[in-house]
């Protein structure tokens, strides 16, 4: 087993819980296991520091915080009550378990409390913003237990797509603390604002929970909600003060200033206490196996998994595993179900699946099992990642690499939350930036956290918001510097659509159906597709519309609390998948095909006799086929072809090109050009993630041997979201560090011929055919000899860079359509 190479770093026992080193050497006592630990991290044992809470507070709020066990608080929560009572908004970036909720309560709770003995109207009100909806039922639970002495003054109530009609009378008229997500508040609660009015003129906090995860397209959009909201606040005379809570980020004051329009204080010195935590980077072994191209077949990361969560739950250490796709959280929890049940029965019973998609009274029900220790073992998609209060855990398996640092230490935080050790477990994929990080631990606890990458002013996401603006109330040249510099030069343009039209001094919106209903602020493309039981009608849940071509189409196999369906047919126009019952031995994966064009230029810089560009694109693609693999090995079974309509997306790229005389003095004859290109396409893409704040999901890639638009070989990377999300834009900036990690990516792995870990692509449309990898690794050098160097600041990557990484993917599933 590989050690921690630090000495400042030793191992230390908890006496609380089993000691996270004692459950590793178990996992790690079977054949061959102990091999497949690449490295061991130890982090010590920290002590807390101390503060008293602001004379302000309310002494009945601070005798609540008292009888819940909390004597004093951490000097960071203190220091934020403080700039709370001060009306400065505030950021507290601290580690997972901080206490960052009791922060930002105890102020909130002192002004409901004030609120509640005022002589006339409602009193203060405050709204609580969570990117999910498990966690905002979670915060309102703990809510409600703290401030059960504070009697009736305290009207806390979730409000969101799951809360029955009849219950939001009720709160819109005397909750005043509502808890909620940028969902429903931008459809609504903004466009119904008179209905909310006495809220919203009393309103004196918002919380932004898990701001952190705001990053990107999504967190673009949320940023013009909070604008919006802020613009109805001061309509009906309320400025509130923002508290915004964050896993450990990188200028955390500074995203959420991008976030909120507002300044920020930050408060990021963590004084919490915490457990030793033991941090365990795994590599699956190769198997007797053979894929694609005759290359060896390493272990999935989704079997191995599985294998750690059993083994976790028969030794009765409570743990969850983390793993990025739906269907990989349910496949997880079957193996793990299975392979119990062989042991002990009764233990089969004691772990299931967590993800998206599941009805409201299932999701309620796991979080309730797990909240208990019922269950000893989930299997979960970053939904449980976030605050939901899992305390108790004593270990946490990371399926594949979770896409940004920020994001991995959130993960391996779930665990360790009584102060106790705990244990994590990193288990690579089989791709070439999961390869890359577990032989190289550096990169993952020797660089800082990335920074919250968004962007409110672009236009694709800018201009829907103005629209709601208008129509919520009319839009004056007083409230353009409220959204931006960007927002006056937009209007003439949605005047010119016919979507905005000026009347006097103010811009009304023209349509008849709500504006706010246009736009999914989480991308996902249109109405949800409905998955229902064609026996018997009934509704097993749902998947995004953006995911559907990949993930229901007819064929496929569907995973639901560990029952196996089949797809019997796909409905796009009325957005229902009908399923039925099936146990197939294997598993399905959609295959694509993706054609782009150039819309416009904007940057070109020679490199060499090449160049490398930055601009508009518009990628089509295709679901054209399915695979079917075995369900532990991946073994391809065969294939089947579909009949989908294509999807279009117009986003930004960066692309370079080579000549002929580079292509002669790399040796890239025409028989391997497409192969060579193809390969550097795949490997990028794997390793952009260390340079971007993105994941496989948001980048896609093509490589063609003579593009109609550049007239020669040409590489592409995209953004998969409508308008760029400005991970092209960090390629473009940080092109000559990231293509060189990518030609070492390459050159390093020992394979002969290419193979998962560095060219081969699990998401390739063309079935990783064509490859060429020593002809990859040619090409880059020759295209790296002509690479102008790059700024300091430009060339962070691997070794700093400011936004962070997640393994590739060719192709994002299925890109929205225009």
């Amino acid at each position: 087993m590989a050690k921690n190479h630090r000495s400042d770093r030793p191992p230390t026992d908890h006496p609380s819980g089993p000691a996270p080193g004692a459950v590793l050497d178990r996992l790690a006592s079977g054949p061959s296991r102990a091999s497949r630990i690449t490295h061991t991290e130890h982090l010590p044992p920290r002590e807390g520091r101390h503060a008293v809470w602001p004379d302000r507070i309310r002494p009945e709020v601070l005798a609540a915080v008292r009888a819940a066990g909390i004597e004093h608080p951490w000097s960071h929560q203190a220091r934020a009550a403080e700039h709370a009572l001060d009306g400065e908004s505030v950021v507290v970036a601290t580690g997972t378990a901080s206490g960052k909720s009791l922060a930002y309560l105890v102020p909130v709770l002192s002004a409901l409390l004030d609120g509640a003995q005022a002589p006339n109207g409602r009193g203060a009100t405050a709204l609580y913003l969570a990117p999910t909806k498990a966690l905002a039922a979670d915060q309102c639970r703990s809510v409600k237990e703290l401030s059960q002495p504070l009697g009736h003054s305290v009207r806390a109530a979730v409000h969101d797509g799951d809360t029955p009609f009849e219950e939001r009378e009720w709160i819109r008229q005397y909750a005043n603390y509502v808890l909620t997500n940028p969902d429903m508040l931008h459809r609504g609660i903004l466009p119904s604002h008179p209905r909310w009015s006495s809220f919203l003129k009393s309103l004196k906090y918002v919380v932004v929970d898990e701001c952190h995860t705001y990053r990107g397209v999504f967190g673009s959009h949320v940023a013009q909600v909070l604008r919006r909201l802020r613009r109805l606040c001061a309509r009906y005379g309320a400025s509130p003060v923002f508290l915004l809570a964050s896993a450990t980020a990188a200028e955390p004051a500074v995203a959420a200033r991008r976030l909120t329009g507002l300044p920020v204080v930050e408060v990021a010195d963590d004084a919490s206490p915490r457990g030793e935590l033991v941090f365990a980077l795994w590599e699956p072994p190769l198997t007797q196996l053979h894929g694609e191209k005759g290359a060896p077949v390493r272990r999935t990361a989704t079997a191995e998994a599985a294998d750690l969560l059993t083994d976790l739950t028969v030794q009765g250490v409570r743990s969850v595993t983390f793993v990025r796709s739906r269907r990989g959280a349910e496949l997880i929890s079957v193996i793990a179900q299975e392979r119990l049940a062989e042991v002990d029965r009764s233990l089969a019973g004691r772990v299931a699946a967590y993800r998206g998609g599941y009805l409201p009274e299932e999701r309620r029900a796991l979080e309730r099992a797990l909240h208990s220790g019922e269950l000893l073992g989930l299997a979960a998609t970053n939904a449980l990642e976030l605050g939901v209060d899992v305390s108790g855990l004593d270990a946490v398996v990371i399926a594949g690499y979770p896409g940004t640092r920020a994001s991995l230490w959130q993960q391996a935080g779930r665990a360790g939350r009584s102060g106790q050790g705990a244990l994590a477990v990193l288990v690579a994929r089989d791709d070439p930036l999961d390869t890359f990080l577990v032989h190289h631990p550096e990169a993952l606890f020797d660089r800082p956290v990335e920074s919250t990458v968004l962007d409110p002013d672009n236009p694709y996401v800018l201009a829907p918001h103005l629209c709601a603006a208008a129509e919520e109330l009319p839009l004056t040249e007083e409230d353009l510097a409220l959204f931006g510099p960007a927002a006056e030069d937009l209007l003439p343009q949605l005047e010119a659509a016919k979507l905005l039209r000026r009347r006097t001094r103010a811009w009304h919106w023209t349509r008849r159906e709500r504006a706010a209903d246009l736009t999914d602020i989480r991308g996902q493309g249109g109405r949800p597709v409905q998955v229902v039981e064609a026996g018997t009608g009934r509704l097993l849940g749902t998947v995004d519309a953006g995911a559907a071509h990949t993930s229901v189409h007819e064929g496929a196999v569907h995973l639901h609390q560990g029952l196996t369906y089949l797809v019997r047919s796909l409905d796009l126009e009325d957005s229902v998948a009908l399923v039925e019952r099936a146990t197939p031995t294997y598993t399905t994966v959609a295959r694509d095909t993706t054609s782009i064009s150039v819309l416009e230029t904007d940057t070109e810089v020679p490199w060499g006799d090449g160049r490398l560009c930055y601009g508009s694109v518009e990628v089509t693609n295709q679901v054209v086929s399915f695979l079917r693999r075995r369900i532990v090995t991946g073994e391809v079974l065969g294939e089947t072809k579909l009949d989908l309509p294509p999807r279009t997306l117009r986003t930004r790229a960066v692309w370079w090109t080579v000549t002929e005389d580079q292509l002669d003095r790399a040796g890239i004859v025409p028989e391997i050009l497409g192969g060579a290109l193809h390969a550097a396409e795949h490997a990028s893409i794997g390793m952009l993630p260390l340079f971007a704040t993105c994941d496989r999901w948001d980048i896609g890639g093509v490589s063609i041997p003579l593009h109609p638009d550049t007239l020669l070989p040409t590489v592409f990377v995209y953004d998969g979201h409508p308008g760029g999300a400005g991970f092209a834009e960090r390629a473009f900036h940080t092109a000559r560090a990231w293509l060189t990690a990518t030609r070492q990516a390459i050159a390093s792995c020992e394979c002969d011929a290419g193979c998962p870990s560095c060219i081969q692509s699990p998401k390739c449309g063309n079935g990783n055919d064509p490859l060429h990898k020593r002809g990859a690794v040619r090409l880059l050098t020759v295209l790296l000899e002509g690479a102008p160097a790059e700024k300091p600041e430009d060339a962070g990557g691997a070794a700093g860079a400011q936004r962070g990484p997640a393994p590739g993917a060719e192709v994002p599933p299925g890109p929205p359509g225009p």
